[in-house]
């Protein structure tokens, strides 16, 4: 068995919120033993450029490392991620059997895009994946062979974001999802058929309300279709699945903590709660991996897949592990996103989830170019922008201060409200009731 080495300040995860989480605690006064665990060989990156700038080849995967804002003199593990957490000993297992014991911990793993299952074709050559620097790379040099048709199934950021350089590079593509428009669940079909107008305008063969069943290789092992459930078939030979995420928590199986594939559940100081609900007083957690009661919407349970989310609440944990138990301070936060998609700047902020109105209220969506409101029962709760973000940061004020639907009128340049009840599939049976994911 190994020997735990001294103990400390220990952070699991070697991404942007467990970057910008130690360095919140080397500025908020920590100058103790510092650990950094990643399961991956590089230094922190930015996830953004991957499904934008590296498949395009307007960037190398090497050139997404993140800038160290502060000195850190850390220890960093990486390659070799965490496996096991020994709560009651307070001890970290890792992947090469070392063993860290520590007197505080920062769990910020993320999460890990959804493979597709072994058993219906998953394991054929030529599918992809899309989430981590290695597997940006590895797609960046099948595109450059030039795939005579790429499939994407799942139109959601990612899965858009990714068809739209494949049209850039020049690829036929072809794009399948179960949902009537593109990013149906986080905008609703109204503003998601904008997306599908543009989908179509590129030149992207877009099938809504379609389903992979399975994929089928050639004798080599390699995919050459997709057959769907409406028994129609999709030749492709390279495949890129973009069906979401599920959170990296499988190494606090048994710690007895409320920890699943779709997070860490924790109370409003971030700090982690045990199975009977009791926050645990030396574990904390941030980022893509943490889901806790948002005071902005209710006190609901709220997991973001936001970058903007990731550097916030890393560094709301860090300013609570070192503060005492009295003094534990409530995150709040306000989701904001933004997307670059066929010459299309997107932005959005707030949660538009429930809403039972959307208004259009600057530009026009036939001209591709407009600001839409999304309102539940009276009050604004989210906006999305298309190239015309210029009011975004007023609503996203009016938004925190839960003012009425929608808020502003008669702005300078604002034209006739176009509203309506927006339309959202069915939440998915293996979704958390709220959840506002990138992708």
């Amino acid at each position: 068995m190994s020997t735990a080495e001294s103990a400390g300040f220990v952070v699991v995860g070697a991404s942007l919120a467990g970057l910008r989480g130690a360095e919140a605690l080397r500025r908020n006064g920590y100058a103790g033993r510092l650990t950094i665990v990643g399961d991956e060989p590089h230094r922190p990156y930015d996830r953004p450029p991957l499904s934008k700038h590296v498949l395009s080849g307007a960037l190398t995967p090497d050139a997404t490392a993140l800038p160290e804002l502060f000195a850190l003199e850390a220890d960093w593990r990486l390659g070799h991620g965490a496996v096991a957490l020994e709560r009651d000993a307070h001890r970290i297992r890792l992947a090469d059997g070392a063993v860290l014991a520590y007197e505080r911990l920062l769990v910020a793993t993320g999460a890990q895009a959804r493979p597709w299952p072994v058993p219906s074709g998953g394991g054929l050559a030529g599918i992809f994946t899309l989430r981590g620097r290695d597997d940006a790379a590895r797609l960046r040099t099948a595109l450059a062979e030039g795939p005579r048709r790429v499939l994407i199934v799942g139109a959601g950021l990612i899965g858009c974001e990714a068809a739209s350089c494949c049209r850039d590079l020049g690829l036929p593509v072809t794009l399948v999802d179960p949902n009537p428009t593109p990013l149906a669940r986080s905008l609703g079909t109204w503003v998601g058929g904008v997306i599908a107008d543009c989908l179509r305008d590129a030149g992207v063969a877009f099938r809504p309300g379609a389903q992979v069943l399975r994929f089928e290789g050639d004798p080599a092992g390699r995919v050459v279709r997709a057959h769907l459930a409406d028994r129609n078939v999709v030749e492709a030979d390279l495949v890129i699945v973009a069906l979401g995420a599920t959170r990296a928590t499988e190494w606090l199986s048994g710690a007895g903590l409320m920890a699943d594939s779709r997070g860490v559940t924790c109370d409003g100081a971030c700090r982690v709660l045990t199975t009977d609900g009791t926050p645990c007083p030396d574990i904390y957690a941030a980022g893509d991996v943490a889901r806790w009661p948002n005071p902005l919407y209710g006190g609901r349970l709220m997991a973001v897949e936001h970058w903007g989310n990731a550097v916030a609440q890393s560094a709301h944990a860090a300013r609570n592990m070192l503060a005492p138990a009295e003094d534990q301070k409530a995150y709040r936060h306000l989701p904001a996103f933004w997307s670059s998609q066929f010459g299309i700047n997107i932005k959005a902020v707030g949660l538009t989830e429930g809403a039972d109105s959307v208004a259009i209220v600057q530009g026009s969506r036939s001209s591709h170019r407009f600001l839409a409101v999304y309102g539940r029962a009276g009050r604004s709760i989210g906006a999305v922008s298309f190239d015309q973000a210029r009011w975004l940061p007023a609503y996203a004020e009016a938004i925190e201060a839960g003012q009425a639907f929608p808020p502003i009128r008669d702005a300078s340049d604002q034209g006739e409200l176009l509203s309506r009840a927006p339309a959202f599939p069915p939440p998915r049976a293996d979704s958390h009731p709220i959840e506002a994911r990138h992708g």
